[in-house]
């Protein structure tokens, strides 16, 4: 199963829009190649890009893979993808209201009550209040894969706490600097404006009682968590404070962050924590990494929390299945990217197909992310089917499969040599508020993290599974071409 080749479609000959990056290649000899790859090693290691895995002893000076080719998408495709990507995160900013609303998407049974009350992520905390400029996920992240020369396809919803974005930044300044001469070949977008993107979507969400502009903060669990490298570079591009929660009080029901100078109010939290450790008096009571008093200052309008807490009911893979119909239901539109066909396995039709067809078929767990709980039927065993379809009789609400997705194959540098990998996308969608109260600002930097199976014939792309980064080109065209 190699996919569509987006360097040379479906056919020998390279595409126009990768000729550039074809000639390239073709003057570039391995050995330099080799040294161009070890160099952007050095230089991520020397700026502390590194990413820990707990699952295999969360070593912290691991490095996330990358390949020195960049995955190049025309303008016709990013409007195509900008379009759809829009249209989505705004459905789900509708659903997430509804959910904790009024539950209009739920009484006309568009989707089962227990999906979203019995939700893990559900937070009833969140019940009946009116999130700051109704955006419940300020920064969403949106899988997408594609399958064909203009098919694309949503493979999940990351609306909770999206990380790699500091990947994306990183990715584009170490190409800039090993090849300069590949980028006077094309004009590429840029995405050096993202953080000043993000910090704007930020203040756009204050509280009304804000008082002058406001002040944003980050909140992380700190130096031991795995993307704590990307916390810091992302408080320092945009110029706020990096916190942790000893670092921030609630007093007289605001957010106050300690200083050198005393107590100065703190008017958005950009938390990269989970939900249940972000205030021990309204959840985990044992958490020492959130602010006790932190989410009834927020029910008080004296502070916005980005992404808002229960968001992540969102990101449910079973949930997903029911996204397009949110498009339907809450914008009265066709959706313009798809799902990927997905069969439930609570469904009793549904699971006795899966079961029948393991071999041909991946099967996640609805909660799992990172690329883990996850069986990709043609390449396991007989004994790993077997164990999960004992899984799924005993537990099918907590499973869904999808077929084995031909996914595209970009040229990447492996070894010594250039061979194809299946990639994805994951493109950062930033909500805000909008002028028109009954909307919200959405806009995002053209390109994403691409990320990539290293392993041949490999379909899984997650950094904590082996595989790498890409820098995402959106090109107008070769240089000095008109648009």
């Amino acid at each position: 199963m190699t996919g569509y080749d987006e360097m040379r479609g479906d056919g020998p000959v390279v595409r126009d829009l990768y000729a550039g990056v074809g000639a390239w290649l073709d003057a570039m000899p391995p050995a330099l190649l080799s040294r161009r790859r070890a160099e952007a090693e050095f230089i991520f290691r020397r700026t502390g890009i590194t990413f820990a895995v707990y699952e295999e002893g969360g070593d912290p000076d691991r490095l996330i893979p990358f390949d020195i080719i960049p995955r190049l998408i025309d303008a016709r495709e990013w409007d195509f993808l900008h379009r759809g990507l829009a249209q989505r995160v705004r459905a789900l900013n509708a659903f997430l209201a509804d959910a904790y609303g009024s539950r209009d998407f739920l009484r006309a049974g568009r989707i089962p009550e227990h999906l979203v009350t019995r939700n893990p992520e559900f937070v009833p905390y969140m019940n009946g209040f009116a999130v700051p400029g109704g955006c419940y996920t300020h920064v969403a992240g949106i899988d997408v894969v594609r399958t064909a020369r203009d098919e694309f396809h949503v493979l999940e919803d990351n609306c909770r706490v999206p990380s790699g974005v500091a990947y994306m930044l990183e990715d584009r300044e170490v190409m800039m600097r090993l090849f300069p001469e590949l980028f006077g070949a094309y004009r590429v977008r840029p995405v050096s404006h993202y953080p000043e993107e993000l910090l704007r979507t930020l203040q756009s969400v204050a509280p009304r009682n804000c008082d002058g502009d406001p002040v944003v903060v980050l909140l992380s669990p700190g130096q031991f968590n795995s993307a704590y490298y990307e916390h810091s570079f992302l408080a320092d591009e945009m110029g706020i404070e990096l916190v942790e929660g000893a670092d921030l009080l609630v007093r007289d029901g605001l957010v106050c962050m300690r200083t050198t100078r005393g107590l100065r109010r703190v008017d958005v939290v950009y938390r990269r924590i989970d939900d249940a450790y972000l205030d021990p008096l309204a959840f985990r009571p044992d958490s020492a990494l959130g602010v006790p008093g932190l989410m009834a200052a927020y029910r008080a309008g004296n502070v916005t929390i980005a992404n808002a807490p229960g968001a992540g009911i969102a990101d449910d893979k079973a949930v997903y299945c029911h996204v397009p119909e949110m498009i339907r239901f809450f914008l009265g539109e066709e959706p313009t990217l798809q799902n990927v066909p997905t069969w439930q396995c609570s469904l009793e039709d549904e699971r006795a197909y899966v079961l029948e067809h393991l071999a041909d078929l991946v099967v996640k767990s609805v909660h799992g992310s990172g690329g883990y709980g996850m069986l990709v039927g043609p390449h396991a065993t007989r004994a790993e089917r077997e164990e999960f379809a004992a899984r799924i009789r005993a537990t099918p609400g907590r499973y869904i499969a999808q077929p084995t997705l031909a996914l595209s194959t970009c040229p990447t540098f492996v070894g010594d040599t250039v061979v194809p990998r299946h990639v994805d996308l994951r493109p950062y969608v930033l909500c805000g508020r909008s002028s028109d109260p009954a909307s919200i600002d959405v806009r995002m930097v053209a390109g994403g993290l691409t990320r990539v199976a290293l392993p041949a014939g490999s379909l899984v792309v997650n950094s904590s599974q082996g595989g790498g980064t890409k820098d995402t080109w959106v090109v107008d065209g070769p240089a000095g071409e008109e648009g």
